[in-house]
């Protein structure tokens, strides 16, 4: 840990480096990495990262990990609803 440095402060420059190490690897994804003969677990794998990424923000930048558990809870079974019900309808019609 740095001396002096507010851990907030660090929590949240490492959450902002890992966003931005995520939106490459679902890049990455996104023009052919790990595509191989069935493009749909490139498509799956940014599906799964856009809903982590979507976590990380609603969880440390909307500072909702600290909110009533009624209202975590319902957000995150929100994500894995929504996150789940997209999988699913891809895999079908893909």
């Amino acid at each position: 840990m740095i001396p002096g440095a507010n851990p907030s402060i660090l929590r949240v420059t490492w959450l902002w480096g890992l966003l931005i190490a995520a939106t490459a690897l679902s890049w990455a994804f996104g023009h052919g990495l790990g595509a191989g003969v069935d493009t749909r677990w490139s498509g799956t794998a940014v599906l799964v990262i856009a809903f982590l990424k979507a976590r990380v923000v609603f969880l440390d930048f909307m500072e909702l990990r600290h909110a009533p558990i009624a209202l975590r809870l319902a957000l995150e079974a929100w994500t894995i609803a929504v996150a789940s019900t997209l999988l699913v309808l891809y895999w079908r019609v893909v």
